[in-house]
C-alpha cells in the first residue's frame, strides 16, 4: 500500500491559491475549506500522462466517471447505486442550483439548517426562493439536535418545496444518525417536500459515528432526493471543478437534467472527471490515511484548547475537518471577532454569523493541514487570547 505524506509542508503561496493567497504574507489561512494536502500521487501520475498526450479537444462522456462513484458509494457506504442513477455535474452548488430549477418554483420556500454553509443563504434568494431556516440546538456537551418540531412546521407551510440538507453538517461537524434521517424523510414524505442532499463531506467521518447516504435510507427515501457528491475534500482536487448527483428514481432524474440542457452544463472536463476516476478506483488509501491524520490533529486541537485556552470550546466534532469553535465567552461582536483573531493572532479562520443564524460568537477553523502548522495556529491564538 502507498504512504501518504501528510506532515510535508507545501507553499502555496503565489499558485492562484484562494486560500493562501486571500490574506497577508504573515497570516496562517485556515479557512476555506479545502486542505494543504498534496493530492494522492496516482492522482498527479494520471494528470500528468493525460497532459503529455498534448491535445485537449472535445471528449466524449464514457461510462468510467458513474462507474468510479458507483464503486466509491459500494465500497465505502455500502449503497448500491446502478449506473444510470449517476449524472455529471460542475461541483456540488451548481447540481444543489439545477435541482432547485428542477423541483421547485420561483417564490418556493427551501427549508435549510441554520447555522448553515454560506452559499446556501446566496443560492436560494438568488433563484428567486425564500430560505426557511430550522435552527439546530446547541446542548451543553457542545453537540448539536435537530429540532424536529420546528422542522415539521416549517415543511408543512404551503409553499415548502424542498429541503436542502448538509449531511455531515458544515459547520458544526454534526452526523447525523440513522434514526434522524430517517425522521427528516418522513417528515419531508409526509408534506411532500422534495430532498437535496449535499454529502460532500462524507468520507470525514470520525470514530463513533458513520455516515449513511440519504439515499439508502429507503425505496421512499430513494425516489423523493437527489444526493450531491464530490470526493474534492478529501482527495484535495476542489479546483478541478467536478461533482456528480444520484438520482435514483428515473421520472426525478429526466427533471434533474432539463436545467442542464437549458443552460448547456452537461459538457464535461478532460481534467475534470480524470482526478476522479483515479481518486475513486485508486486511493482508498489516502482517504483511509487521511481521516487517521485529521483524527490526530483533531484530538491534538481538544487537547490544546482546553488546557491552554479554555475559553474557547471546541463543539462537539463527528465529521469534516472544519472545527466550529465557541468564542462566545472573549465577549466580542463578529466583526470584533474575526478581526481579533486576523490582526491579533495572526490566523484567519471564518467568522461564524456568516453562517446565519446561531453562528455569532463562533469561528470555523480548518484543521486540514500539516500538524506543525496547526501547532503555530493554536501557538498564536493562545498568545493573542491570553492578552486580552
Amino acid at each position: 500500500m502507498m504512504k501518504h505524506n501528510f506532515d510535508e509542508l507545501v507553499d502555496r503561496k503565489g499558485t492562484d491559491c484562494k486560500k493562501w493567497d486571500t490574506y497577508a504574507e504573515d497570516v496562517i489561512p485556515m479557512w476555506i475549506a479545502d486542505t494543504d494536502f498534496k493530492c494522492p500521487q496516482p492522482v498527479i501520475d494520471a494528470m500528468v500522462k493525460r497532459a503529455q498526450h498534448g491535445i485537449f479537444g472535445y471528449p466524449v462522456n464514457v461510462p468510467t466517471f458513474e462507474q468510479s462513484i458507483v464503486n466509491w458509494q459500494k465500497k465505502r457506504f455500502g449503497w448500491n447505486v446502478e449506473l444510470d442513477w449517476v449524472e455529471y455535474t460542475p461541483a456540488v452548488i451548481p447540481a444543489i442550483v439545477y435541482a432547485m430549477r428542477a423541483f421547485t418554483e420561483p417564490g418556493d420556500n427551501v427549508v435549510i439548517q441554520m447555522p448553515a454553509y454560506h452559499p446556501f443563504h446566496e443560492i436560494i434568494p438568488n433563484n428567486g426562493r425564500h430560505i426557511l431556516g430550522n435552527n439546530l440546538i446547541l446542548k451543553e456537551d457542545g453537540s448539536y439536535e435537530v429540532d424536529f418540531k420546528n422542522l415539521e412546521e416549517l415543511l408543512s407551510k404551503k409553499r415548502t418545496t424542498m429541503f436542502l440538507l448538509c449531511s455531515p453538517h458544515n459547520p458544526v461537524g454534526k452526523c447525523f444518525t440513522r434514526e434522524e434521517l430517517n425522521k427528516m424523510s418522513e417528515l419531508c414524505l409526509k408534506h411532500n417536500v422534495f430532498v437535496v442532499s449535499d454529502e460532500i463531506h462524507s468520507d470525514i467521518v470520525y470514530a463513533g459515528s458513520k455516515h449513511i447516504p440519504f439515499g439508502s435510507l429507503s425505496q421512499a427515501a430513494a425516489d423523493n432526493c437527489v444526493v450531491c457528491v464530490n470526493p474534492s475534500k478529501t482527495f484535495n482536487i476542489a479546483g478541478v471543478r467536478t461533482g456528480a448527483a444520484v438520482i435514483p428514481n428515473r421520472h426525478n432524474h429526466d427533471l434533474f437534467y432539463k436545467p442542464l440542457e437549458d443552460l448547456k452544463a452537461y459538457g464535461r472536463t478532460i481534467f475534470g472527471t480524470l482526478p476522479i476516476e483515479v481518486s475513486y478506483n485508486e486511493c482508498d488509501y489516502y482517504a483511509d490515511q487521511l481521516l487517521d491524520y485529521l483524527t490526530g490533529n483533531l484530538e491534538y486541537l481538544k487537547k490544546f484548547v482546553l488546557e491552554k485556552i479554555p475559553k474557547i470550546k471546541v463543539t462537539k466534532t463527528q465529521a469534516t475537518y472544519l472545527i466550529w469553535l465557541n468564542c462566545k465567552d472573549l465577549n466580542m461582536g463578529p466583526k470584533e471577532l474575526s478581526k481579533f483573531f486576523l490582526d491579533q493572532a495572526k490566523v484567519g479562520m471564518n467568522e461564524g454569523s456568516t453562517f446565519g443564524p446561531g453562528g455569532a460568537g463562533f469561528m470555523r477553523l480548518n484543521i486540514a493541514c500539516p500538524r506543525s502548522r496547526l501547532v503555530e495556529a493554536l501557538n498564536r491564538i493562545e498568545a493573542a487570547v491570553n492578552k486580552l
